[in-house]
């Protein structure tokens, strides 16, 4: 909810102009020349008493009352303003991201994992009326946050994704298959999968009935009609890779590798899925990459706004009549031998 203070005859104000002008002819009276003439005034030099002094005080009683007076005419207003958005065609979208050992790599700033948060961040939150579930896969998968309006949550657990929390490994197939499973059940007129990894599947399916292939979860996506965005994260050529841990302070050492990219796998994944499937280099073409997909996956949205006026002139109108009332009052009392 937002509050404006504003006018709804904002013109009236223009009367304030009477004010200065008020001061400029009171100024311009008192400078005119005595009507007679004395040789000294020395006598009256200690006849003033203080409510002479405070005569004054009667015009500024009277321009304050005038001011509140104007104020009062141009109608002055507490706007509250609330918005509800309203949306019967939204998207539900996972964000699958690789937090294996690798996502440490500092081919991007500050890393791979760090950089991806930043973006996804943005992305979540530019998307206010969209469910937005997330699930962290390396070895092995889990769903961090269940399909959601409540952002908030989101991007705390995306701030808090790290290494080495699951096996290690790469499991493409077990990520997306954990994330085709929480939107088997979703009514949305579109289902997205937003699929991150900087590796290979490193997983033999195979030989563990827990693990599926990245081609059978396609299968699965196609026949539930999801759509998946396919990611590759890293530079091409070498980059610096975690390659162990200095025994003494148990900090990551970094070694130059070879940065490996199943790039078939990924865009078979999208090309069936009707997905695409793009390259993040950099931080830059990271963040092109989610803006881009925010493009082709928009949400009509109707917002209503409801606006609540509170009626100021009332109470500007009330001091203005006090001010007034406690001028003609000292002036009929107190200062009335002066005037």
């Amino acid at each position: 909810m937002m509050g404006n203070f504003e006018f709804q005859n904002p013109w009236l104000l223009l009367l304030l102009l009477l004010i200065p002008l008020l001061i400029f002819l009171r100024i311009r009276k008192k400078q005119s020349p005595p009507a007679v003439k004395i040789s000294t005034l020395k006598p009256f030099e200690n006849s003033e008493s203080i409510l002479g002094k405070l005569k004054p005080l009667l015009f500024v009683l009277r321009l304050a009352a005038l001011t509140f007076m104007i104020i009062a005419l141009a109608r002055p207003q507490m706007v509250e303003m609330t918005s509800t958005v309203k949306s019967d065609k939204g998207i539900d979208i996972i964000m699958v991201v690789d937090t294996s050992l690798s996502m440490l790599a500092k081919d991007l700033e500050p890393d791979r994992l760090e950089a991806l948060k930043k973006v996804a961040e943005t992305f979540s939150l530019q998307r206010p009326t969209d469910r937005i579930g997330l699930v962290a896969y390396s070895g092995e998968a889990i769903a961090k946050v269940p399909l959601t309006t409540d952002h908030r949550v989101l991007v705390e657990e995306i701030r808090k994704l790290q290494t080495r929390e699951l096996e290690d490994g790469t499991a493409i197939g077990v990520g997306l298959a954990t994330a085709i499973n929480h939107l088997k059940d979703s009514k949305a007129k579109s289902k997205i999968i937003i699929l991150i990894t900087d590796g290979v599947e490193s997983i033999d399916y195979t030989n563990d009935l827990l693990y599926i292939s990245p081609q059978n979860a396609t299968a699965i996506a196609v026949d539930r009609d999801i759509k998946v965005y396919t990611i590759g994260v890293g530079t091409n050529g070498r980059a610096p890779f975690p390659t162990a841990e200095d025994p003494f302070t148990g900090e990551l050492i970094f070694t130059p590798q070879l940065v490996e990219i199943d790039e078939p796998l990924l865009k078979y994944i999208a090309g069936n899925t009707g997905g695409q499937y793009f390259r993040a280099t950099d931080n830059e073409s990271l963040g092109e990459i989610y803006k881009q997909i925010d493009q082709l996956e928009k949400t009509e949205i109707n917002e209503i706004k409801y606006y609540n006026y509170t009626e100021l002139f009332g109470k500007y109108l009330t001091w203005g009549l006090i001010l007034l009332l406690l001028e003609l009052i000292l002036r009929r009392t107190l200062f009335k031998e002066l005037t």
